[in-house]
């Protein structure tokens, strides 16, 4: 049983969440599972969308499918043991065969992606060639985008009937929250004004510095030092290299909006396969506080 918290884009509680999970980690290749791919959206694919239809002054309205991988059909045999509270007290040593996805197998992702993209094509929906995340819908008189990112969706599109169509249709097909405008997607705050659209990451921000204790530290003004020159062999080795990887790797999903720190993080990336403590100390957050 998985239990997890989600909040809103202004940290405060959103609700609880209860899941049953199963223990796809006992998963054997060729035996339960096989393909387990599923495309991720790239981050310039979100920005291109977003610039068209800002640009073009279009609707752009996102929404949310509830408990997506529960969608789908499983093609192998899954077996899982009965969940805790429910076991049959006349057959305890029997085990549950999955007819349906749930959360925890490895294919599990596979299964939900090549749903919804069975249902897009029958929609009228093409898979663009350079993302396998973006659906379009092209007409002589309409052009609509879906972005999906596994079950959070950006719907826009030059049409506000066909865009208002598509998301009725997403309603009968699927369970999904309300769609509302786009205001919070993949952790980015989304602002949208008469010149323009910001894009913010103030709560991952605040989130990063606190997972740091930096939130009280002392700001500067430059994302990276000019010296000393960092090299391959700058410094003694980190004893536990995931630390500084995993804050790389955060740094490189921040830069996302804030371009300013991209230099300095593609810097920091060189080093992530042997970083040393000297490299640690450059990844500093503190220019993050200027302007979160």
């Amino acid at each position: 049983m998985g239990l997890h918290t989600k909040f809103l884009s202004n940290g405060l509680l959103d609700r609880y969440n209860a899941r049953l999970i199963t223990k796809g980690f006992h998963q054997k290749y060729g035996q339960d599972y096989a393909e387990t791919f599923s495309p991720i959206i790239k981050s310039t694919t979100i920005r291109v969308v977003l610039e068209v239809a800002v640009t073009k002054a279009w609707t752009i309205k996102q929404l949310d499918v509830n408990n997506a991988f529960l969608q789908g059909e499983l093609t192998e045999e899954v077996y899982m043991s009965q969940p805790p509270g429910f076991i049959d007290k006349d057959r305890p040593s029997f085990v549950c065969r999955l007819k349906k996805p749930i959360y925890g197998p490895k294919q599990a992702p596979r299964v939900w992606y090549t749903a919804l993209k069975q249902y897009l094509l029958d929609a009228g929906f093409s898979n663009s060639l350079a993302n396998a995340s973006l659906f379009i819908h092209s007409s002589p008189a309409t052009t609509t985008y879906v972005l999906v990112y596994v079950d959070d969706f950006i719907v826009t599109g030059n049409n506000n009937k066909m865009v208002n169509q598509v998301l009725a249709s997403f309603a009968e097909r699927f369970s999904i929250k309300d769609p509302t405008d786009l205001h919070y997607f993949l952790g980015i705050e989304v602002t949208r004004t008469a010149k323009g659209m910001h894009l913010i990451q103030r709560r991952y921000v605040t989130d990063l510095l606190t997972r740091h204790n930096m939130l009280d530290a002392k700001p500067i003004t430059t994302p990276l030092q000019a010296a000393p020159k960092l090299t391959l062999t700058s410094g003694n080795p980190l004893e536990d290299a995931s630390q500084y990887c995993s804050l790389v790797g955060s740094l490189q999903y921040l830069a996302f909006t804030r371009p300013d720190i991209s230099y300095a993080v593609n810097r920091l990336s060189q080093f992530v396969h042997k970083p040393t403590h000297e490299h640690w100390q450059a990844a500093n957050l503190h220019n993050l506080q200027l302007d979160p």
